[in-house]
């Protein structure tokens, strides 16, 4: 059909809903892919300088037309001798049609819903665009194909000399030669766009969202396996990679599951270690989940549980650290595995988890360079013998030396006490003191010794602040809290001494009580662990505290106590941001609260 514009609106409708949605959101087969293969002439190269004559469009679903659109348009100006030549159309033609702003209405009606395909797309699209915003319409966002890079891919030189429309029209026997006339430039890409697609479904460009890196080289052997997220779940979830065996290569999760996957097979993967990973699976199974804090939480429980060889993450508990100060007379900072109770049933003072020991070790020496706190390893007696000697550390000044006090040392408790609180509730001692060391050595231009005493505060105030966020979570034997959704339900959560327990949905216009008791009846029932550790891995109780502390949930219920200290080593907020790159900008260590 041939459509041709009349007057101009009298109105500014808004042009952006609905719109095609964006690859990412996309599993489409192209055969059930609608298409406006558009094409424009104009009267110049730029729309700052140039307007559009005509414009023709040609829908198209499943290799067969819908409709066509097509008028001429008034560009406002003369059609310039050389443009006249080449496409025919005068500035007599144009004088009587109607103006652009006139046209899009109908033009963008005509479109709706579909994919916009063009030969050398940023040209025409870039008026399009030019067009719609000067007329004071909303420029509706749809999804672009451009056919010339398609045609690169599929079509070689070896083939044709170039990847013109004409040439391109000749070498797939296009039904109508481009003649430089929009409609029938558009008939012609259209039959191009089908002969791009028959030379691309062999390489495993099928759907949709293939187009968008389909002109980008990809393994053959790693597009052919574009297969295995068929049938996967379009929601949220757990993706496992499984190869020879069964065994799980590889852990993931997404809020999309088969959108996720199917990016694994195409030139948007660019990591060597993952292309590898694909090479090898031979399977994908999901973990279907009911929200995205669900699935995180999943992914971290079957990546410890199944040790994938190409997850880096560690999800280890055991290679993790913490430090404590030792239970004795004269107690000391020490690095230890765990976080264990003491005979009288009490927890002594721990922070972290840290990555490794070698990160703990690091947030004890910030401690110890802060505060005189004794560093040697023996345990000592309330009152020291007569042949005691204090070590190096006592003579630096940096030890109260209580092994050589042989009445005892009462003012060591104060040393203590004030290592505890930086640890437990208000660093600032720790980071008064370093951040004055970092400032005399960058002065000194030290700046390596600067940046290894920046790391070791940076380690400290990290540990301190996982502490007080994960170890006030620990404590609470529940809480229920709920979060609303994008379509005015509400996601609740069920957490148990920091362990996510169980979730549900409650669709709008639904009363949550009955949901959130029947899910406090069902959820996971969980041990009380030793606190600050929560009953859980470390990284799965930090992902539950960050959707806690997210805007919009409300606390439906809560047994304990969740609350941080007012300057605890959480104020100081992004350490990266908190603590400096540079040693010479340590003056910004201020609490970002």
């Amino acid at each position: 059909m041939s459509t041709t514009t009349g007057g101009p609106s009298t109105a500014s409708p808004d042009l952006s809903t609905p719109h095609q949605a964006s690859f990412e959101e996309l599993g489409t087969p192209l055969h059930a892919v609608t298409f406006v293969v558009v094409d424009l002439e104009t009267t110049g190269g730029s729309p700052a300088n140039a307007g559009i004559t005509e414009i023709g469009a040609v829908k198209v679903l499943g290799g067969e037309v819908l409709g066509e659109f097509q008028t001429l348009v008034n560009p406002g100006m003369p059609v310039p001798a050389f443009v006249a030549r080449l496409t025919g159309i005068t500035t007599a033609m144009t004088v009587d049609a109607p103006p652009i702003e006139a046209v899009l209405p109908s033009f963008w009606e005509f479109a709706r819903g579909a994919v916009l395909v063009a030969h050398n797309a940023p040209f025409d699209v870039g008026f399009l665009r030019a067009a719609t915003v000067a007329a004071g319409f909303v420029w509706p966002a749809p999804q672009v194909v451009d056919t010339v890079p398609l045609a690169r891919r599929a079509v070689t030189r070896d083939e044709v000399p170039n990847h013109k429309l004409s040439t391109l029209a000749g070498y797939f026997r296009a039904r109508v030669s481009p003649e430089h006339r929009a409609l029938a430039d558009a008939r012609a890409t259209v039959d191009v766009l089908h002969g791009i697609f028959d030379r691309l479904a062999p390489l495993g460009v099928t759907h949709l969202e293939d187009l968008a890196t389909a002109a980008d080289p990809v393994a053959p052997e790693v597009r052919r396996k574009r297969h295995l997220a068929d049938g996967l779940p379009e929601g949220p979830g757990v993706y496992l990679f499984t190869g020879p065996d069964g065994e799980v290569l590889y852990v993931g999760t997404s809020r999309t599951v088969r959108r996720r996957v199917r990016s694994y097979f195409t030139a948007a993967e660019k990591r060597r270690r993952i292309s590898e990973m694909v090479r090898v699976a031979e399977a994908v199974r999901a973990v279907p989940c009911a929200t995205t804090l669900e699935a995180q939480v999943r992914e971290i429980r079957l990546i410890t549980e199944h040790e994938p060889r190409y997850n880096r993450r560690s999800t280890r508990p055991e290679r993790g650290a913490w430090l404590r100060l030792t239970d004795e007379p004269y107690p000391r900072p020490s690095v230890v595995r765990d976080v264990r109770g003491q005979a009288d049933g009490s927890v002594g003072t721990y922070i972290g988890p840290f990555a490794s020991r070698r990160t703990a070790t690091e947030a004890m020496e910030a401690l110890c360079e802060a505060i005189p706190v004794r560093q040697c390893t023996s345990r000592l007696p309330r009152r020291a013998g007569s042949t005691t000697g204090a070590c190096l550390l006592a003579d630096l000044g940096r030890c109260s030396a209580p092994c050589v006090a042989v009445e005892g040392d009462p003012g060591y408790g104060d040393a203590v006490d004030a290592a505890r609180s930086a640890m437990t509730e208000d660093p600032r001692p720790v980071v008064d003191a370093l951040g004055r060391r970092i400032r005399e050595l960058s002065a000194q231009t030290r700046f390596e010794e600067a940046s290894e005493v920046t790391r070791r505060l940076r380690e400290f105030l990290a540990g301190a602040a996982r502490t007080q966020r994960l170890g006030t979570l620990a404590t609470c034997s529940q809480i229920v809290a709920a979060r609303p959704t994008t379509d005015r339900g509400w996601e609740v959560v069920v957490v148990r001494y920091g362990r996510f327990a169980g979730t549900t949905v409650v669709p709008a216009g639904t009363h949550p009580g009955p949901a959130i008791d029947a899910l406090v009846a069902t959820a996971e029932r969980v041990d009380a662990p030793t606190a600050p550790a929560p009953a859980c891995h470390p990284h799965e109780a930090a992902i539950v505290g960050d959707w806690l502390e997210s805007p919009g949930v409300r606390v439906v219920q809560i047994d304990g106590t969740w609350a941080l200290p007012v300057r605890s080593a959480v104020a100081y907020g992004d350490l990266s941001a908190a603590l400096p790159r540079a040693p010479h900008a340590a003056a910004s260590l201020a609490p970002a609260g």
